[in-house]
């Protein structure tokens, strides 16, 4: 297929902007969604403008954000091959350290807005035989001591496998990508030795890349250097 079109949640930074940056290296057409409009646009702009990246703000918890995203890719691109539902944000380890006003956008943010996004693009997904991919965690295979945010990634691993049973059959591939420790707008000061956003986009683009009849369900990436 030529110039596939992949939405990416979550666009305007870390994971979400590396992978857009490979994507359009490979050839794909862009839908670039996130809160933050003028870094959005700039990035759009930086990957071909409009004929190849639209930047579309969308506030993954708003159902009525969602649809309006799918309804501008489908207005501009007429298709989306690939979904990357990867916008999230995280929070300090402990019940006690974080307002419950924290974890419950990260909640909302990190589950419910990554199922809308499911929502969203399932009849196009369907409908172009295309791909599902899902931003999980280290943190979602393991229990991290006090952490909220690893209960978050659980919830998007059991969302991958359901969405994966959902759609056996329809030719619509789903993964969910694992990355250890990144160095993104997380951290204020990103511990040393750990993965770059551009680790985590080639392995996106590695199951991106595999022919139609091959499903990698899951990727797990760690730095060498990471214990965890």
């Amino acid at each position: 297929m030529s110039d596939p079109v992949l939405l990416v949640t979550g666009a305007s930074s870390g994971i979400g902007e590396a992978t857009a940056r490979a994507a359009a290296e490979a050839g794909y057409r862009l839908v670039l969604a996130a809160r933050s409009e003028d870094r959005l646009a700039a990035l759009a702009a930086g990957l071909g403008g409009p004929d190849r990246a639209l930047a579309v703000r969308c506030d993954v918890t708003e159902w009525g954000d969602q649809q309006a995203m799918v309804a501008a890719a489908l207005a501009r691109f007429e298709r989306l091959d690939a979904v990357f539902a990867n916008a999230g944000f995280g929070a300090r380890r402990g019940f006690l350290n974080e307002s419950p006003e924290h974890w419950r956008e990260m909640v909302l943010t990190n589950v419910y807005g990554a199922a809308l996004t499911v929502r969203a693009t399932f009849e196009e997904l369907r409908r172009a035989r295309g791909h599902l991919l899902l931003t999980g965690s280290v943190a979602g295979r393991k229990v991290v001591p006090g952490s909220v945010y690893s209960c978050t990634k659980h919830a998007v691993g059991a969302m991958a496998e359901a969405a994966r049973q959902e759609l056996h059959g329809s030719g619509v591939r789903v993964t969910l990508i694992a990355p250890g420790t990144v160095t993104t707008p997380f951290y204020d000061e990103p511990p040393r030795g750990v993965l770059d956003p551009g680790d985590v986009a080639r392995a996106v683009m590695f199951a991106l890349s595999q022919p139609p009849h091959v499903d990698v369900s899951e990727i797990l990436v760690r730095a060498t250097s990471q214990e965890f």
